[in-house]
């Protein structure tokens, strides 16, 4: 497999992009909209920046150093990265480039992708514990293993008979429960044949998961065919944890977003010890008992980083700005301010909003910088191949295309641009990472991307 730096993605459907902000509420299967298909929707000139009289995000703790490996050995000083291209243009450098450089491997050269497989349209990308494998899961409802030989034959998981695979609807989110190697279990997000939320349980035998064990845990209505959210994942605690978009529509029309009653527009938690068994979990603090925060518009890819204990929420935005917010995962209560803010600016009111109380977001980004239309999050790097990029947040756009970064001990810091190293990745959908870290980048054609250094 060669590295793909220099293949740049066909973006011959940029006009399909840009026209997606008028289309159909519910494309063709062939055709799918951004995470978000940008509405259109009357825009104020000059959204004012939200005032408030709290600490705008909560106090993140610092990263803890790369750790111990053969081959990565801390050094007593930071120095700058050896070798690294000045990054793009598109974001200003942040002083993330100066990493401490806790390795003995030959000199970082560039960034670089390359491509590992091919899935029609793949949406999510994680290790299944116990084992050497990846599983891949296709918007269309299967769920596929890779491995050093490739790519499985047959899915390890068929449900597409049970998914509507249509725009942002289809299989959506994948999570292994943490006794997976004990029980089997993993759990399941996608939109039913009539457009519902469900959260499903299946059980895994001899290497496979049967689509007749599956245990329906949740169904949520949803008003509308887009803002479904889409991952899942368990924190630290061992809970559940699903993000829930507004319902859809355009400017909150359903009244969700600061509405406390309601699984919609919500980071919802979930204990699911016992095997078939969804409940509330204990401590979530609103009307709506599976809530544990509110005030998202379609987080539409989150993750909870085990090492900080923190979550980092990129949210799709509306009119003017994308953005990303990090909290710890064990803060309850938290509203991250939609509709009252899009970014760090008014929305509902267009001026003089009030963010008192409100978890803002740590990095916006506006739409037209780099072709940003519609965030992709992002995962933070744990791996030990590269490790000028310990404990950043990587993070793309599905119209941008780009690789960008940000340190989350400092996530205030201006990103790092990498695309001229890596290459524009098309339209990106999801990241994922493999058991030792690495990162994983998906894109709607059905690339899937592995992140490597090159050196020396």
């Amino acid at each position: 497999m060669q590295p793909m730096r220099r293949r740049l993605f066909s973006l011959a459907l940029a006009g399909l992009l840009t026209a997606s902000c008028s289309a159909p509420e519910e494309p063709v299967a062939a055709t799918f909209p951004p995470p978000d298909p940008l509405e259109a929707t009357t825009t104020t000139a000059g959204p004012e920046l939200a005032t408030t009289t709290v600490p705008a995000t909560p106090t993140v703790p610092a990263t803890p150093t790369v750790p111990d490996t053969s081959a990565v050995e801390p050094t007593t000083a930071a120095t700058s990265v050896p070798g690294v291209p000045e990054p793009g243009s598109a974001s200003t450098v942040s002083s993330s480039t100066t990493l401490a450089t806790t390795t003995t491997l030959p000199a970082l050269r560039s960034l670089a992708y390359v491509e590992v497989a091919e899935v029609e349209f793949p949406v999510d990308l994680t290790a299944v514990p116990g084992s050497g494998l990846l599983v891949i899961a296709s918007k269309e409802g299967r769920l596929w293993t890779y491995s050093d030989d490739g790519l499985s034959t047959e899915p390890f998981l068929d449900i597409s008979h049970r998914v509507r695979n249509r725009g942002e609807q289809g299989l959506l989110g994948i999570a292994f429960a943490p006794d997976y190697t004990d029980s089997g279990r993993m759990f399941v997000h996608y939109s039913d044949l009539e457009g519902r939320t469900v959260l499903a349980e299946y059980v895994a035998e001899a290497g496979a998961v049967r689509a007749d064990t599956e245990a329906v845990l949740m169904r949520i209505n949803q008003p509308a065919a887009n803002h479904n959210g889409g991952t899942i994942a368990f924190g630290p605690d061992g809970y559940l944890y699903l993000g829930m978009g507004d319902g859809g529509g355009a400017n909150d029309q359903f009244g969700h977003g600061q509405d406390d009653r309601t699984p919609l527009a919500a980071l919802l938690r979930f204990d699911v010890s016992v095997p078939g068994v969804l409940t509330p979990a204990p401590g979530n603090p609103f009307p709506e008992p599976s809530a544990w925060a509110i005030g998202l518009r379609n987080p539409w890819r989150f993750t909870i980083d085990h090492q900080s204990g923190l979550v980092v929420i990129a949210d799709v935005g509306q009119n003017n700005f994308e953005e990303v917010s990090v909290a710890p995962i064990d803060t309850p209560g938290l509203n991250y301010g939609w509709p009252i803010t899009e970014g760090l600016h008014c929305f509902r009111p267009a001026s003089g909003c009030d963010a008192t109380g409100l978890t803002l977001p740590v990095l916006e980004v506006e739409h037209g910088d780099a072709g940003t239309c519609s965030i992709t999050g992002g995962v933070v790097y744990r791996g030990t191949e590269i490790p000028e990029l310990y404990g950043h947040y990587l993070f793309s756009d599905y119209c941008g295309g780009y690789l960008r970064s940000f340190p989350l001990d400092s996530p205030t810091d201006p990103p790092t641009d990498w695309t001229d190293q890596v290459g524009n990745a098309g339209q990106v959908v999801a990241f994922g990472t493999d058991v030792a870290g690495e990162v994983y980048v998906m894109n709607a054609a059905g690339s899937v991307l592995r992140l490597v250094a090159e050196r020396g």
